[in-house]
């Protein structure tokens, strides 16, 4: 019992029982540190009351941190794991990724009968939140009305009529549910694995250190907890790996407090089409209306940076009106290499590190302990390490018997050592040629200019950038349209503190590269690819502007774009000056070779003894002029000739002091082959050139 429960009724102070004060006292007369057995038993009980959150639990209460902020959000965060899987499946597999991916809406009421809940109609009407007392319906309707006759007026005087104002309810207003699915061509899933890889939080096939497209391993398991949150209902399945003769189905959801799989359903059916690849499906509360765009958006931007993948997506609605079907092309079958798993640099790990790749170690020594489990560690440079530790180290002792002071003198001597970089073979960039083919596939620009950096570093892990820019094209702005990419998936939010919005605002000069800021339409793109991307925010949505590296080769990447811009633009500058001249050239002539027929026309009138003496050549110009075997259009002609050869004339001057051709070129586009068959690429920034043995 509590001790306040003994003191007097209305009493403000609180008394100890006479147990629990000749308890006390005896402790306290027995000596000093002995607590009395009422303190030991509340110190159990509250240590009984400790509780340990799930992973699943966690990210349930957090789920913000994944991007389900808000029923819209979650959506759209639904929508881009379940792709980016999709495209993780097939490319590990080398196989062009084509994916379907169908957003139906879901009326209340058809949500209801699937869960086998019958509508009710309402009662008490004031009990809602949308409930509009009369009162409130009257003034609504007097302001509705004065806006209809203040557009009525304004309409008869020729002003601009306002749209009328959407009416706001107060309130959340009523849920609505959507049906994901999405459908891809991947590797698929082993039949006995498909409840952990999906129902169990923090667990996969991706983790180690590579790139990925993922931010936090979570996919498609924050899906199953949002729609274990908001409609309760599980996820289904239905996978396939190659050479299969049967379909996984399995229907499930997950324990969040146990982070477990609850599995409803798991069989094989029968694959008779020889399908593979995984079918996800999953019913979640969102909101189309308000991420419509960002939607559409993700969808355009992954289809500039995956142009070898083909995209079906589909968002289907009662309401005809609302339905949308659309088709972005495979436009290459030129795919980036698989990232490679790779090793830690000595300089990007800490203790936590070092003691989990010594306890996870198949090395005997110290010595093939730095040499295998580290890149740049050679032999000779292991040894001058373990020189630099100190007596207590040796090259042969065992590396599991390292104490834990030892392990701080491995990881000072990490942070003060000289390594070298990281080479970047690890990573895995969509490539210039793939990303300049995305940019003209979907954006249809006048020009366009890629460039790709070298492998760089920071903090011990290498990374690439891959920029492009575009002038002119279809559904792009005026001024500056910025495309982010991190490991290849587009970053559409908190686009003001990023590295590379900041880069394109603020540190590159546009108009010295004769592009207006302005009035054009540019289009700026920007890839980042790496081990480990500097995320930022909770949301991991944007890059940091406070690294360095990064924003000196995005800076460096841009500026090789405009570069390559500014050439093109100077000649499309040249060409139209040549266009002007020789318009406004071709413009007199009918007047030239009027006046001049005149002028000779007067002189051959003349007589003879008062005309002067011409010379042979001027005498016969005469005669024919005389019989009208020169006549205006002679001349019309010789001067259109005239102002054609001056102009190709200075052309090829131009040309030659280039060193560019501008003979006209003709695009051509070569269909692959069908079927299976050994190639080598050889690629460059505009083509592919592919030989088959």
């Amino acid at each position: 019992m509590d001790d306040a429960g003994d003191g007097a009724p209305g009493s403000g102070t609180k008394r100890k029982a006479p147990a629990a004060a000749a308890a006390a006292a005896k402790g306290k007369a027995a000596g000093k540190g002995k607590a009395a057995p009422k303190a030991a038993l509340a110190t159990a009980k509250e240590s009984s009351l400790l509780k340990q959150k799930s992973p699943a639990e966690f990210f349930a209460e957090n789920k913000n941190i994944a991007g389900f902020d808000n029923p819209g959000k979650s959506l759209y965060t639904t929508m881009r794991e379940l792709v980016e899987n999709a495209l993780d499946s097939a490319e590990s597999i080398s196989e062009l990724p084509d994916i379907e991916i169908t957003i139906e809406e879901i009326t209340k009421s058809k949500f209801n009968t699937m869960i086998g809940l019958v509508d009710r109609e309402r009662i008490d009407e004031e009990l809602y939140d949308d409930f509009e007392s009369d009162k409130a319906r009257e003034k609504r309707l007097a302001k509705e009305a004065r806006f209809q006759e203040t557009q009525a007026k304004n309409a008869a005087l020729g002003k601009k009529v306002k749209e009328a104002p959407a009416a706001r309810g107060k309130g959340r207003g009523e849920a609505a549910f959507f049906r994901v699915t999405c459908k891809d061509n991947g590797r698929g899933m082993p039949h006995d694995d498909i409840p952990n890889m999906l129902g169990r939080v923090l667990s996969g096939t991706k983790y180690g250190l590579r790139q990925t497209r993922g931010k936090f391993g979570l996919g498609a398991k924050m899906a199953l907890i949002w729609s274990k949150m908001s409609t309760g209902l599980p996820i289904e399945i239905k996978s396939s790996m190659k050479g299969q003769n049967f379909i996984s189905f399995c229907r499930l959801d997950i324990d969040i407090h146990k982070n477990v799989p609850h599995v409803h359903f798991h069989e094989k059916r029968e694959n008779k089409d020889r399908w593979h690849g995984a079918e996800l499906q999953v019913i979640i509360e969102g909101n189309w209306t308000t991420h419509r765009s960002k939607i559409l958006h993700y969808m355009r931007q992954m289809a500039v940076i995956t142009p070898y993948a083909q995209f079906l997506f589909r968002f289907l609605s009662d309401s005809a009106d609302k339905n949308l079907t659309i088709q972005f092309a495979r436009r290459t079958d030129v795919m980036p290499p698989i990232p490679l798993q790779t090793k830690h640099h000595p300089s990007a790990v800490d203790l936590l590190l070092i003691k989990r790749l010594i306890s996870e170690t198949t090395k005997q020594n110290l010595l093939q302990f730095l040499q295998h489990e580290f890149v740049n560690i050679s032999k000779s440079h292991a040894e001058r390490l373990i020189g630099e530790m100190g007596p207590d180290f040796s090259a042969k002792m065992a590396v599991k018997s390292l104490t834990s002071q030892q392990i701080v003198r491995i990881h000072q001597l990490f942070r003060q050592a000289k390594f070298d970089d990281p080479n970047g073979n690890c990573l895995s960039p969509a490539g210039e040629y793939n990303l300049r083919l995305g940019i003209i596939k979907e954006l249809h620009p006048d020009l366009v200019a890629t460039h790709a950096s070298s492998p760089q570093v920071f903090e011990g892990h290498p990374f690439i950038v891959e920029a492009g820019i575009s002038i002119g094209g279809k559904d792009v702005k005026h001024g500056l349209n910025i495309f982010r990419y991190a490991n290849r998936i587009p970053l559409l939010f908190e686009q003001g503190a990023d590295v590379i919005t900041r880069t394109a605002l603020k540190r590159i000069n546009w108009g010295s590269y004769k592009i207006n800021q302005q009035q054009d339409k540019i289009g700026v793109f920007v890839s980042i690819v790496s081990t480990k991307i500097p995320f930022k925010g909770t949301g991991k949505e944007y890059i940091g502007d406070d690294i360095t590296e990064i924003s000196s080769a995005v800076q460096s990447a841009l500026k090789q774009c405009c570069l390559q811009l500014k050439s093109k633009i100077v000649k499309k500058l040249q060409a139209r000056e040549r266009q002007d001249r020789k318009r406004n050239l071709n413009r007199y002539i009918p007047d030239v070779a009027r006046a001049i027929m005149e002028t000779l026309g007067e002189i051959a009138d003349e007589s003879p003894p008062k005309r002067p003496c011409y010379d042979k050549e001027d005498e016969e110009l005469l005669e024919k002029v005389n019989s009208q075997e020169v006549t205006e259009m002679t001349f019309r002609d010789c001067l259109t000739q005239h102002v054609e050869q001056v102009d190709y004339e200075m052309a090829l001057e131009y040309a030659m002091q280039s060193g560019v051709s501008e003979e006209p070129r003709e695009a051509f586009y070569l269909n692959s082959l069908e079927g299976s068959y050994k190639f080598i690429d050889f690629q460059s920034p505009v083509f592919v050139f592919r030989f088959i043995p």
